[in-house]
């Protein structure tokens, strides 16, 4: 076993601490990488304060792993020591259901791994990305082009895919009207990538605040949806809305902007259910769905497009010290757009 520096959670109510964490030896498929970079997402405090479920603790968090490989195992054939790599929100899967199959692990019928907080296969819970390596078989390592910077490439592992992965899949792109709900970590690169797309975009926020970013990101209009008439403006304009916001939203007044075949897709992820009234469907033919992260394959053919296009998470770096201070400005929206951990500091 590995022993390596890490912030973890003591409890649900405790803030984060320095410690160590191991990590298991290499295996034949394995690959050891060590961490420059660790993205901070809005699930990591949901996941440590219980939100979503009761957890064991000590928790080390952090599903967007950016590194460089330093080992491998002797089957290894899709890496090599030297290569920059990413780590995602799963570390495994069962390889073997209809979903796995398809490329699409992460819907595995078994349920996949989670990089931290979930069953490893050798029985322990699985510890993330705010430490100083990881193992991980090679199966679930991505790569990052040389056209992406570490430190912007590792919210793209999480926040990337989560809006890249509905967008090609409701099929964003040219002729379409998107509007993204929320300019946040996710909303920013949901921005970002249905622009590169070739779609025309909207950003739905609470106030124009932000504006001058969200136009900069690559929104076409920005609207306020405190302004009560931006939803009688807005009525029957859009064939897909990214929702990011982890909060209760009034769903039924957002599927009224929908046009007839459009889709509301939900990639945040808030505790508290959303009730929704039939009707707001019936009317145009609407959908509400759900959307999580993206399979392997898809995850790399993002982080593909995003160096193709030039595209990165927007940040503010900082070092372990501050990860307590980060909380709590994500959870008061006070970031442009991510936080990521500088993992020398741990």
């Amino acid at each position: 076993m590995l022993t390596v520096n890490a912030y973890a959670a003591p409890s649900a109510t405790g803030a984060l601490i320095p410690t160590t964490i191991e990590r298991r030896d290499v295996g034949p498929h394995d690959v050891l990488i060590e961490i420059k970079f660790a993205g901070i997402c809005h699930s990591d405090i949901h996941t440590v304060r219980g939100d979503w479920g009761p957890q064991g603790y000590p928790l080390a968090p952090g599903h967007e792993i950016a590194g460089i490989v330093t080992e491998i195992g002797p089957e290894v054939t899709r890496h090599k020591v030297g290569d920059r790599v990413g780590v995602g929100c799963m570390v495994n899967s069962c390889g073997e259901c209809a979903n796995c199959v398809a490329g699409e692990e992460q819907y595995c019928l078994k349920g996949n791994t989670g990089t931290y907080g979930a069953v490893d296969r050798d029985g322990t819970i699985t510890q993330g990305g705010y430490s100083t390596h990881v193992v991980v078989t090679e199966n679930f390592v991505v790569r990052i082009p040389e056209g992406l910077d570490l430190d912007v490439a590792a919210p793209l592992l999480c926040a990337g895919i989560t809006t890249y992965s509905p967008l090609r899949h409701w099929g964003a792109g040219p002729g379409k009207n998107v509007a993204v709900i929320g300019l946040g970590g996710l909303g920013h690169m949901a921005v970002k990538l249905a622009h590169a797309m070739g779609a025309t975009v909207t950003v739905l926020s609470q106030s124009l605040k932000k504006q001058e970013d969200g136009l900069r990101l690559g929104a076409d209009h920005y609207r306020a949806t405190s302004d009560e008439t931006t939803f009688a403006d807005l009525a029957g304009s859009f064939d897909l809305i990214i929702n990011t916001v982890s909060a209760a939203i009034d769903i039924n007044a957002y599927l009224q902007l929908l046009a007839l075949d459009g889709a509301l897709v939900n990639v945040g992820a808030p505790p508290e259910p959303l009730p929704v009234q039939v009707f707001s469907l019936i009317g145009g033919r609407r959908s509400f769905a759900g959307s999580a992260i993206g399979g392997i394959r898809e995850t790399q053919e993002m982080l593909d497009f995003c160096a193709e296009h030039g595209l990165g998470a927007e940040i503010e770096v900082i070092p372990a010290g501050k990860i307590n201070e980060a909380y709590e400005r994500v959870l008061a929206s006070d970031v442009r757009y991510r936080f990521v951990i500088d993992a020398a500091t741990f």
